[in-house]
């Protein structure tokens, strides 16, 4: 398995995952010892890393890509009974895949000299 490959497996089945867990009740949600914020911004840099390694000439489709899964899961939210879709968690999400695609681009001159 190619790099590309591993990283375009590895996204998709991390935004299945996270859809889960952001649509199943709050108490299936995994919970750890971090800030909830700091959860939801690295989830989603990981994501966006991922998503530039697996697909690396097309930075903007995936941006406009997660902001819409972003958006969407926020929207979603509100049709499950105990959750709720807020705009400042929304920004922290869309923050998050931010700085994954940016981390991302930054590294790839630096995969590619090696």
């Amino acid at each position: 398995m190619t790099p590309k490959t591993f990283f375009r497996w590895m996204a998709w089945l991390l935004v299945c995952a996270i859809a889960i867990f952001t649509l199943s009740p709050i108490e299936l949600r995994p919970v750890t010892a971090a800030p909830v914020s700091l959860e939801r911004f690295l989830a989603f840099a990981v994501i966006g890393a991922a998503f530039c390694l697996g697909y690396p000439k097309h930075r903007l489709h995936i941006l406009m890509l997660l902001f819409g899964i972003v958006g969407f899961l926020e929207i979603a939210q509100n049709y499950v009974p105990g959750r709720h879709g807020r705009l400042p968690e929304g920004i922290v999400k869309a923050s998050g895949v931010l700085l994954g695609v940016a981390f991302a681009t930054f590294m790839a001159p630096y995969k590619r000299s090696q």
